[in-house]
Protein backbone atom coordinates (compact mmCIF):
# COMPACT_ATOMS: atom_id res chain seq x y z
CA UNK A 1 0.00 0.00 0.00
CA UNK A 2 3.06 2.26 0.89
CA UNK A 3 4.72 1.79 -1.98
CA UNK A 4 1.11 2.39 -4.17
CA UNK A 5 1.06 5.67 -2.54
CA UNK A 6 4.48 6.50 -3.17
CA UNK A 7 4.62 5.88 -6.91
CA UNK A 8 1.49 7.87 -6.86
CA UNK A 9 2.79 10.52 -5.60
CA UNK A 10 5.89 10.28 -7.52
CA UNK A 11 3.91 10.10 -11.26
CA UNK A 12 2.33 12.72 -9.85
CA UNK A 13 5.51 15.04 -9.04
CA UNK A 14 6.75 13.73 -12.79
CA UNK A 15 3.78 14.74 -14.10
CA UNK A 16 3.90 18.37 -12.71
CA UNK A 17 7.60 18.69 -13.54
CA UNK A 18 6.85 17.51 -17.16
CA UNK A 19 3.72 20.46 -16.87
CA UNK A 20 6.01 22.97 -15.99
CA UNK A 21 9.14 22.10 -18.44
CA UNK A 22 6.71 22.22 -21.42
CA UNK A 23 5.13 25.93 -20.02
CA UNK A 24 9.05 27.33 -19.82
CA UNK A 25 9.37 26.26 -23.44
CA UNK A 26 5.61 27.69 -24.48
CA UNK A 27 7.55 30.72 -24.49
CA UNK A 28 10.26 30.68 -26.84
CA UNK A 29 8.04 28.09 -29.27
CA UNK A 30 5.47 30.69 -29.95
CA UNK A 31 7.69 33.45 -30.59
CA UNK A 32 9.50 30.84 -32.90
CA UNK A 33 6.29 29.89 -34.08
CA UNK A 34 4.91 34.01 -34.57
CA UNK A 35 8.56 34.84 -36.22
CA UNK A 36 8.18 32.47 -38.81
CA UNK A 37 4.51 32.60 -39.46
CA UNK A 38 3.74 36.52 -39.47
CA UNK A 39 5.12 37.23 -42.83
CA UNK A 40 3.76 34.31 -44.30
CA UNK A 41 0.12 35.07 -43.31
CA UNK A 42 0.51 39.27 -44.10
CA UNK A 43 1.89 37.93 -47.35
CA UNK A 44 -1.38 35.82 -48.29
CA UNK A 45 -3.91 38.91 -46.75
CA UNK A 46 -1.94 41.98 -48.12
CA UNK A 47 -1.14 40.42 -51.57
CA UNK A 48 -3.14 37.48 -52.44
CA UNK A 49 -6.79 38.12 -50.50
CA UNK A 50 -7.54 42.23 -50.10
CA UNK A 51 -6.26 43.26 -53.61
CA UNK A 52 -8.95 40.59 -55.50
CA UNK A 53 -11.64 42.00 -53.33
CA UNK A 54 -10.76 45.38 -53.21
CA UNK A 55 -9.78 45.76 -57.39
CA UNK A 56 -12.74 43.31 -58.63
CA UNK A 57 -15.90 43.50 -55.94
CA UNK A 58 -16.24 47.29 -55.90
CA UNK A 59 -19.48 48.24 -57.58
CA UNK A 60 -18.85 51.54 -57.95
CA UNK A 61 -22.00 51.94 -60.20
CA UNK A 62 -24.87 50.48 -58.33
CA UNK A 63 -23.28 49.97 -55.08
CA UNK A 64 -22.70 46.77 -52.91
CA UNK A 65 -20.32 44.48 -54.57
CA UNK A 66 -20.35 42.16 -57.49
CA UNK A 67 -19.16 38.67 -55.63
CA UNK A 68 -19.32 36.86 -58.90
CA UNK A 69 -16.15 35.03 -60.60
CA UNK A 70 -14.76 32.33 -61.76
CA UNK A 71 -12.44 29.94 -61.28
CA UNK A 72 -9.57 32.33 -63.37
CA UNK A 73 -11.08 35.67 -61.39
CA UNK A 74 -13.30 36.47 -64.88
CA UNK A 75 -16.91 38.18 -63.86
CA UNK A 76 -19.54 35.39 -64.38
CA UNK A 77 -23.03 36.34 -65.22
CA UNK A 78 -25.79 37.12 -63.61
CA UNK A 79 -24.74 39.06 -61.53
CA UNK A 80 -27.20 38.81 -58.23
CA UNK A 81 -26.43 40.44 -54.66
CA UNK A 82 -27.35 38.23 -51.83
CA UNK A 83 -27.29 39.13 -48.51
CA UNK A 84 -24.97 36.85 -46.54
CA UNK A 85 -21.87 37.60 -49.11
CA UNK A 86 -23.02 41.55 -49.45
CA UNK A 87 -22.77 41.97 -45.79
CA UNK A 88 -19.71 39.40 -45.23
CA UNK A 89 -17.95 42.18 -47.39
CA UNK A 90 -19.03 44.96 -45.57
CA UNK A 91 -17.44 43.21 -42.39
CA UNK A 92 -14.36 42.22 -44.09
CA UNK A 93 -13.33 45.52 -45.26
CA UNK A 94 -14.21 47.19 -41.80
CA UNK A 95 -12.36 44.55 -39.85
CA UNK A 96 -9.09 45.57 -42.35
CA UNK A 97 -9.62 49.11 -41.13
CA UNK A 98 -10.35 48.41 -37.81
CA UNK A 99 -6.82 45.67 -37.28
CA UNK A 100 -4.95 49.01 -39.02
CA UNK A 101 -4.83 47.42 -42.89
CA UNK A 102 -5.26 51.00 -44.37
CA UNK A 103 -7.73 51.74 -42.68
CA UNK A 104 -9.53 55.19 -44.59
CA UNK A 105 -9.20 53.19 -47.56
CA UNK A 106 -10.79 50.04 -46.75
CA UNK A 107 -13.25 52.18 -44.46
CA UNK A 108 -14.39 53.54 -47.79
CA UNK A 109 -15.19 50.40 -49.68
CA UNK A 110 -17.08 48.95 -46.04
CA UNK A 111 -19.07 52.09 -46.20
CA UNK A 112 -20.08 51.59 -50.24
CA UNK A 113 -21.37 47.86 -48.84
CA UNK A 114 -23.21 49.30 -45.55
CA UNK A 115 -24.94 52.07 -48.05
CA UNK A 116 -26.40 49.37 -50.74
CA UNK A 117 -27.52 47.09 -47.15
CA UNK A 118 -29.53 50.11 -46.07
CA UNK A 119 -30.82 51.43 -49.48
CA UNK A 120 -31.29 48.54 -51.49
CA UNK A 121 -31.63 45.63 -49.24
CA UNK A 122 -33.61 47.15 -46.07
CA UNK A 123 -37.13 46.06 -46.87
CA UNK A 124 -38.92 49.63 -45.88
CA UNK A 125 -42.30 48.46 -45.79
CA UNK A 126 -41.66 45.35 -43.38
CA UNK A 127 -38.26 45.92 -41.48
CA UNK A 128 -35.14 43.76 -42.07
CA UNK A 129 -33.22 42.52 -44.80
CA UNK A 130 -34.07 40.70 -47.84
CA UNK A 131 -32.37 37.66 -49.21
CA UNK A 132 -31.34 38.40 -52.77
CA UNK A 133 -31.48 41.53 -54.96
CA UNK A 134 -30.59 41.97 -58.54
CA UNK A 135 -27.19 43.70 -59.57
CA UNK A 136 -28.70 47.21 -59.17
CA UNK A 137 -30.71 46.49 -55.95
CA UNK A 138 -33.64 47.81 -57.87
CA UNK A 139 -35.33 44.12 -58.29
CA UNK A 140 -36.11 42.22 -55.12
CA UNK A 141 -35.49 38.68 -56.34
CA UNK A 142 -36.03 36.42 -52.70
CA UNK A 143 -37.99 38.76 -50.60
CA UNK A 144 -38.53 36.21 -47.20
CA UNK A 145 -36.17 36.80 -44.19
CA UNK A 146 -33.68 34.16 -42.79
CA UNK A 147 -32.49 34.43 -39.65
CA UNK A 148 -28.80 33.16 -41.49
CA UNK A 149 -29.03 36.26 -43.77
CA UNK A 150 -30.11 39.20 -40.94
CA UNK A 151 -27.25 37.43 -38.52
CA UNK A 152 -24.73 38.85 -41.40
CA UNK A 153 -26.75 41.84 -41.76
CA UNK A 154 -25.74 42.31 -37.92
CA UNK A 155 -22.39 41.43 -37.94
CA UNK A 156 -21.34 43.44 -40.85
CA UNK A 157 -23.18 47.05 -39.79
CA UNK A 158 -21.90 46.25 -35.69
CA UNK A 159 -18.73 46.01 -36.95
CA UNK A 160 -18.48 48.48 -39.55
CA UNK A 161 -19.96 50.90 -36.39
CA UNK A 162 -17.16 49.80 -34.27
CA UNK A 163 -14.21 50.42 -37.07
CA UNK A 164 -16.10 53.30 -38.49
CA UNK A 165 -17.15 55.11 -34.86
CA UNK A 166 -20.48 56.12 -36.83
CA UNK A 167 -22.83 56.88 -34.81
CA UNK A 168 -25.70 56.54 -37.37
CA UNK A 169 -24.61 53.26 -37.89
CA UNK A 170 -24.48 51.87 -33.85
CA UNK A 171 -28.06 53.60 -33.93
CA UNK A 172 -29.32 51.76 -36.96
CA UNK A 173 -27.62 48.54 -35.46
CA UNK A 174 -29.21 48.73 -32.16
CA UNK A 175 -32.58 49.47 -34.09
CA UNK A 176 -32.18 46.82 -36.26
CA UNK A 177 -31.13 44.09 -33.25
CA UNK A 178 -34.63 45.35 -31.49
CA UNK A 179 -36.60 44.24 -34.50
CA UNK A 180 -35.18 40.17 -34.26
CA UNK A 181 -35.46 40.25 -30.68
CA UNK A 182 -39.05 41.34 -31.31
CA UNK A 183 -39.99 39.06 -34.45
CA UNK A 184 -37.66 36.29 -34.01
CA UNK A 185 -36.53 35.53 -30.30
CA UNK A 186 -37.84 32.23 -29.00
CA UNK A 187 -39.11 33.41 -25.62
CA UNK A 188 -40.63 29.82 -24.87
CA UNK A 189 -37.58 27.79 -26.38
CA UNK A 190 -34.52 30.05 -26.67
CA UNK A 191 -33.05 31.07 -29.78
CA UNK A 192 -34.08 31.95 -32.68
CA UNK A 193 -37.28 31.14 -35.19
CA UNK A 194 -35.32 31.28 -38.23
CA UNK A 195 -37.31 31.80 -41.83
CA UNK A 196 -40.25 34.15 -42.12
CA UNK A 197 -42.16 35.54 -44.99
CA UNK A 198 -41.35 39.32 -46.22
CA UNK A 199 -43.95 40.85 -43.53
CA UNK A 200 -42.26 38.47 -40.57
CA UNK A 201 -45.47 35.64 -40.78
CA UNK A 202 -44.52 32.37 -41.05
CA UNK A 203 -44.28 30.35 -43.65
CA UNK A 204 -46.60 27.88 -44.81
CA UNK A 205 -46.62 24.45 -43.60
CA UNK A 206 -44.15 22.31 -45.36
CA UNK A 207 -42.33 25.24 -47.04
CA UNK A 208 -38.35 24.78 -47.23
CA UNK A 209 -36.00 27.56 -45.92
CA UNK A 210 -33.02 29.32 -48.47
CA UNK A 211 -30.93 26.88 -46.24
CA UNK A 212 -32.32 24.10 -48.27
CA UNK A 213 -34.07 23.08 -44.76
CA UNK A 214 -37.63 22.64 -43.71
CA UNK A 215 -38.59 26.42 -42.74
CA UNK A 216 -39.51 25.18 -39.35
CA UNK A 217 -36.58 24.10 -37.84
CA UNK A 218 -33.79 25.43 -36.01
CA UNK A 219 -30.13 25.26 -37.08
CA UNK A 220 -26.88 25.10 -35.06
CA UNK A 221 -25.23 26.73 -38.48
CA UNK A 222 -27.24 29.55 -37.93
CA UNK A 223 -27.22 30.07 -33.99
CA UNK A 224 -23.41 29.89 -34.67
CA UNK A 225 -23.70 32.93 -36.53
CA UNK A 226 -26.31 34.84 -34.36
CA UNK A 227 -23.27 33.83 -31.42
CA UNK A 228 -20.30 35.74 -33.57
CA UNK A 229 -23.42 38.75 -34.42
CA UNK A 230 -24.27 38.79 -31.13
CA UNK A 231 -20.95 39.51 -30.05
CA UNK A 232 -19.65 42.01 -32.28
CA UNK A 233 -23.01 43.78 -31.75
CA UNK A 234 -22.63 43.62 -27.64
CA UNK A 235 -18.75 44.81 -28.26
CA UNK A 236 -20.18 47.79 -30.60
CA UNK A 237 -23.60 48.51 -28.31
CA UNK A 238 -22.92 47.32 -24.81
CA UNK A 239 -26.33 46.86 -24.23
CA UNK A 240 -27.48 44.79 -21.34
CA UNK A 241 -29.95 42.28 -23.25
CA UNK A 242 -27.51 41.59 -26.13
CA UNK A 243 -25.06 40.07 -23.42
CA UNK A 244 -28.19 38.64 -22.19
CA UNK A 245 -28.88 36.83 -25.41
CA UNK A 246 -24.84 36.63 -25.77
CA UNK A 247 -24.98 33.93 -22.70
CA UNK A 248 -27.81 32.74 -24.23
CA UNK A 249 -26.56 31.51 -27.35
CA UNK A 250 -23.15 30.17 -25.44
CA UNK A 251 -25.09 28.07 -23.84
CA UNK A 252 -26.97 26.82 -27.02
CA UNK A 253 -23.51 26.22 -28.83
CA UNK A 254 -22.34 24.68 -26.43
CA UNK A 255 -24.20 22.42 -24.81
CA UNK A 256 -27.61 22.54 -27.00
CA UNK A 257 -25.98 21.81 -30.26
CA UNK A 258 -23.85 19.34 -28.51
CA UNK A 259 -24.16 15.55 -28.70
CA UNK A 260 -22.96 14.60 -26.04
CA UNK A 261 -22.89 10.50 -26.69
CA UNK A 262 -21.03 11.67 -29.88
CA UNK A 263 -18.76 14.36 -28.66
CA UNK A 264 -19.86 16.29 -32.15
CA UNK A 265 -22.38 18.57 -32.89
CA UNK A 266 -25.51 18.25 -35.20
CA UNK A 267 -27.40 20.75 -36.92
CA UNK A 268 -31.33 20.32 -37.29
CA UNK A 269 -33.50 20.59 -34.31
CA UNK A 270 -36.88 20.93 -34.06
CA UNK A 271 -38.41 24.17 -32.61
CA UNK A 272 -37.97 23.19 -29.34
CA UNK A 273 -34.36 21.98 -29.59
CA UNK A 274 -35.14 18.09 -30.08
CA UNK A 275 -32.53 16.63 -32.09
CA UNK A 276 -33.47 16.09 -36.33
CA UNK A 277 -31.18 12.79 -36.76
CA UNK A 278 -33.19 11.12 -39.31
CA UNK A 279 -31.69 10.31 -42.84
CA UNK A 280 -28.71 12.49 -44.01
CA UNK A 281 -29.44 15.07 -40.47
CA UNK A 282 -27.28 12.57 -38.60
CA UNK A 283 -23.72 14.02 -39.80
CA UNK A 284 -20.93 15.84 -38.48
CA UNK A 285 -19.67 18.97 -39.90
CA UNK A 286 -16.23 19.06 -39.04
CA UNK A 287 -15.37 22.73 -40.20
CA UNK A 288 -18.80 24.00 -38.46
CA UNK A 289 -17.54 22.31 -34.87
CA UNK A 290 -13.97 23.33 -35.15
CA UNK A 291 -15.33 26.80 -35.78
CA UNK A 292 -17.82 26.93 -33.24
CA UNK A 293 -14.54 26.65 -30.53
CA UNK A 294 -13.28 29.80 -31.32
CA UNK A 295 -16.17 31.73 -31.72
CA UNK A 296 -17.36 30.17 -28.44
CA UNK A 297 -13.70 31.64 -26.72
CA UNK A 298 -14.43 34.89 -28.89
CA UNK A 299 -18.01 35.35 -27.19
CA UNK A 300 -16.94 34.19 -23.58
CA UNK A 301 -14.26 37.02 -24.25
CA UNK A 302 -16.58 39.54 -24.95
CA UNK A 303 -19.31 38.60 -22.29
CA UNK A 304 -16.60 38.20 -19.87
CA UNK A 305 -16.84 34.53 -19.19
CA UNK A 306 -14.24 32.20 -18.48
CA UNK A 307 -13.29 29.86 -20.70
CA UNK A 308 -11.97 27.09 -18.33
CA UNK A 309 -14.98 25.95 -17.57
CA UNK A 310 -15.52 25.11 -21.63
CA UNK A 311 -12.15 23.57 -22.25
CA UNK A 312 -13.35 19.59 -22.17
CA UNK A 313 -15.82 20.34 -24.08
CA UNK A 314 -13.27 22.25 -26.68
CA UNK A 315 -10.86 19.75 -26.61
CA UNK A 316 -13.69 17.02 -27.18
CA UNK A 317 -15.16 18.81 -30.06
CA UNK A 318 -11.75 18.88 -31.73
CA UNK A 319 -10.44 15.59 -31.20
CA UNK A 320 -13.94 14.32 -32.81
CA UNK A 321 -12.64 16.62 -35.99
CA UNK A 322 -9.42 15.30 -35.61
CA UNK A 323 -9.99 12.08 -35.93
CA UNK A 324 -12.48 11.36 -38.25
CA UNK A 325 -11.65 14.70 -40.25
CA UNK A 326 -7.88 15.59 -40.61
CA UNK A 327 -6.37 13.71 -43.86
CA UNK A 328 -3.35 12.43 -42.73
CA UNK A 329 -1.81 11.86 -46.04
CA UNK A 330 -2.77 14.36 -48.18
CA UNK A 331 -3.56 17.20 -45.61
CA UNK A 332 -6.36 19.40 -44.39
CA UNK A 333 -9.54 18.68 -43.00
CA UNK A 334 -12.15 17.15 -45.10
CA UNK A 335 -15.92 18.56 -45.18
CA UNK A 336 -18.50 16.07 -43.17
CA UNK A 337 -19.05 12.70 -42.22
CA UNK A 338 -21.60 10.48 -40.61
CA UNK A 339 -21.26 9.38 -37.45
CA UNK A 340 -18.01 7.67 -35.36
CA UNK A 341 -16.77 7.31 -39.61
CA UNK A 342 -14.18 8.64 -41.63
CA UNK A 343 -15.29 11.18 -43.91
CA UNK A 344 -17.35 10.43 -46.94
CA UNK A 345 -17.40 13.48 -48.15
CA UNK A 346 -13.36 14.07 -48.35
CA UNK A 347 -13.20 17.59 -50.37
CA UNK A 348 -11.22 19.97 -48.73
CA UNK A 349 -13.49 23.05 -48.88
CA UNK A 350 -11.34 26.56 -48.34
CA UNK A 351 -13.69 27.91 -45.58
CA UNK A 352 -12.90 24.66 -43.59
CA UNK A 353 -9.07 25.20 -43.45
CA UNK A 354 -9.27 28.88 -42.50
CA UNK A 355 -11.75 28.11 -39.26
CA UNK A 356 -9.14 25.43 -38.52
CA UNK A 357 -5.90 27.32 -38.07
CA UNK A 358 -7.67 30.02 -35.95
CA UNK A 359 -9.37 27.59 -33.59
CA UNK A 360 -6.23 25.53 -33.21
CA UNK A 361 -3.95 28.59 -32.68
CA UNK A 362 -6.64 29.70 -29.68
CA UNK A 363 -6.80 25.69 -28.28
CA UNK A 364 -2.92 26.20 -28.15
CA UNK A 365 -2.62 29.54 -26.63
CA UNK A 366 -5.08 27.85 -23.50
CA UNK A 367 -3.57 24.44 -23.57
CA UNK A 368 -0.21 24.53 -24.72
CA UNK A 369 -0.34 21.26 -26.09
CA UNK A 370 1.70 21.10 -29.09
CA UNK A 371 -0.49 18.99 -31.07
CA UNK A 372 -2.16 21.98 -31.83
CA UNK A 373 0.57 23.90 -33.14
CA UNK A 374 0.92 20.79 -35.09
CA UNK A 375 -2.73 20.82 -36.97
CA UNK A 376 -1.77 24.65 -37.24
CA UNK A 377 1.57 24.01 -39.21
CA UNK A 378 0.09 21.28 -41.16
CA UNK A 379 -3.28 23.04 -42.49
CA UNK A 380 -1.45 26.16 -43.11
CA UNK A 381 0.94 24.12 -45.27
CA UNK A 382 -1.97 22.99 -46.66
CA UNK A 383 -3.40 26.23 -47.45
CA UNK A 384 -0.26 27.52 -49.00
CA UNK A 385 0.18 24.85 -51.25
CA UNK A 386 -3.05 23.89 -52.62
CA UNK A 387 -5.71 26.54 -51.90
CA UNK A 388 -4.08 30.07 -52.21
CA UNK A 389 -4.22 30.92 -55.91
CA UNK A 390 -0.86 33.00 -55.92
CA UNK A 391 -1.76 33.54 -60.20
CA UNK A 392 -5.04 34.73 -60.03
CA UNK A 393 -5.25 36.03 -56.37
CA UNK A 394 -7.95 34.49 -53.52
CA UNK A 395 -8.40 31.31 -52.57
CA UNK A 396 -9.62 27.78 -54.51
CA UNK A 397 -13.10 26.82 -53.40
CA UNK A 398 -12.23 23.62 -53.11
CA UNK A 399 -9.67 20.84 -53.43
CA UNK A 400 -11.13 17.61 -54.11
CA UNK A 401 -10.36 14.41 -52.78
CA UNK A 402 -8.09 13.28 -55.62
CA UNK A 403 -6.16 16.92 -54.90
CA UNK A 404 -7.81 19.31 -57.80
CA UNK A 405 -8.74 22.45 -57.07
CA UNK A 406 -12.35 23.80 -57.97
CA UNK A 407 -14.72 25.88 -58.42
CA UNK A 408 -15.40 29.54 -58.42
CA UNK A 409 -13.41 32.32 -56.61
CA UNK A 410 -16.47 34.38 -55.57
CA UNK A 411 -20.34 33.46 -55.70
CA UNK A 412 -23.13 34.23 -53.30
CA UNK A 413 -21.41 32.20 -50.74
CA UNK A 414 -18.37 32.66 -51.54
CA UNK A 415 -16.72 35.87 -50.54
CA UNK A 416 -13.66 37.41 -48.24
CA UNK A 417 -15.00 36.85 -45.13
CA UNK A 418 -13.53 33.00 -43.97
CA UNK A 419 -9.65 33.15 -45.34
CA UNK A 420 -9.76 37.13 -44.74
CA UNK A 421 -11.03 37.07 -41.44
CA UNK A 422 -8.53 33.49 -40.57
CA UNK A 423 -5.28 35.63 -41.10
CA UNK A 424 -6.12 38.83 -39.52
CA UNK A 425 -7.38 36.84 -36.64
CA UNK A 426 -4.34 34.02 -36.42
CA UNK A 427 -2.32 37.32 -37.05
CA UNK A 428 -3.10 39.12 -34.16
CA UNK A 429 -2.65 35.98 -32.08
CA UNK A 430 0.76 35.25 -33.58
CA UNK A 431 1.70 39.26 -32.96
CA UNK A 432 1.25 38.85 -29.52
CA UNK A 433 3.38 36.17 -29.17
CA UNK A 434 6.42 38.04 -31.02
CA UNK A 435 6.27 40.73 -27.68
Amino acid sequence: MGEDRFSQRWHAVCATIVMMSALACAGPKQAQIAEEYVPRLEKILTTNIVPFWYDKSLDRTNGGYIISFDAQGKLKEPVTKMIVTQARQVWLFSRLARAGYEPAKHLEAAELGYRFLKEKMWDAANEGFYWEVNATGDRVLRPNKHLYGQSFALYAISEYALASGDKEALDFTVRFFNLLEEKSHDKVHGGYVEHFNPDWTSPPAGASSYMGAPAGLKLMNTHLHLLEAITTFYRASKLPLARERLLELINIESNTVVRKNLGACTDKYEKDWTPRLDGDYARVSYGHDIENIWLLMDACDAAGVSNYPFMDLYETLFKYSLQYGQDDHAGGFSYTGRFRAPADDRSKSWWVQAEVIVSSLRMYKYTKDPKYLAVFESTFSFIENNLVDWEVGEWHSTVTAEGAARGDKANPWKAGYHNGRAMIECLEILKAWKN
